[in-house]
């Protein structure tokens, strides 16, 4: 008995099938889904608004009664100068949780899960920076909101706050790219916690937000004057305190504009590379 062997059918070929390029309008619809991922995060734990929330009530209490007649004869009277400081300090301040929650997830192998999924890979990054803008947001009522039940009667009206309020989440984003890089490169998020704060601490307070820079030694006044937060200090009080936009406004802008332009692409790519 013979067999009849005939050639083997030839094995199927495994050719992954290519990957749909991911559009501009679809990254964004990601980056908006991320971005209510970060706002779900703070409902289901509140508590991580606890510094938005309670920092600047406290300070602003503090300062004000510790300082206020010391440095401007009354309570009244340093409002006007105490408020915008705490409004500086405590959003600019609050955008350092962008790079330790950046690197958390990172740690956590979240963003790992993320790339198994069909969305465009800088939206985690993008939505992350977006939803922080709600705490910025928080930050600056509850800000204006103690002011005004302390007696802060800015001349700028509601136009006038509502203007200084948006220069400072502009530029509270805008520094945020800033510690987003610091969340990408460094390893652990308290390391950058730890740098972060060594490096806005002394900003905010070696500038013009609490007390008048005219009582500071002169080689310290050059350096408060030429501080980016001294600008923006000075910026939102032109802008609630008359309703104006002066050169300092611009300068805030400016500096702005230009930390996006540099960090953004940067941080952009260290995370890209890294995702």
């Amino acid at each position: 008995m013979t067999t009849t062997l005939t050639s083997p059918t030839s094995a199927p070929s495994f050719v992954d099938a290519p990957v749909e390029r991911i559009s501009v309008s679809m990254s964004a619809r990601h980056t908006v889904t991320m971005a209510y991922r970060g706002l779900l995060k703070l409902k289901h734990n509140p508590e991580q608004l606890f510094d938005v929330v309670f920092v600047p009530v406290v300070f602003t209490l503090m300062f004000t009664y510790i300082f206020g007649g010391a440095i401007s004869g009354d309570i009244a009277s340093y409002l006007p100068v105490i408020i915008p400081g705490i409004l500086v300090q405590t959003v600019i301040t609050t955008s350092i949780v962008t790079g330790t929650q950046l690197r958390e997830d990172m740690d956590k192998g979240v963003f790992d899960r993320f790339k198994a999924l069909p969305i465009a890979r800088i939206s985690p990054l993008a939505g992350a920076l977006l939803a922080d803008v709600v705490r910025y947001v928080i930050a600056t009522v509850i800000t204006f909101s103690t002011g005004f039940a302390m007696g802060y009667r800015p001349e700028g009206a509601a136009v006038g706050v509502a203007l200084a309020g948006g220069l400072v989440i502009v530029c509270a984003w805008s520094i945020s790219w800033i510690f987003a890089l610091m969340g990408v490169l460094m390893s652990k998020a308290s390391a950058v916690q730890g740098v972060s704060m060594l490096i806005l601490f002394p900003l905010t307070f070696l500038s013009n937000a609490f007390v008048p820079v005219d009582t500071m030694p002169g080689w310290l006044q050059a350096f408060v004057n030429v501080n980016p937060v001294s600008q923006v200090v000075t910026a939102v009080r032109e802008l609630a305190g008359t309703g104006h936009a002066g050169i300092h406004v611009v300068w805030s802008l400016l500096g702005a504009a230009i930390i996006v332009l540099v960090v953004a692409p940067l941080t952009v790519r260290t995370y890209m590379r890294k995702a």
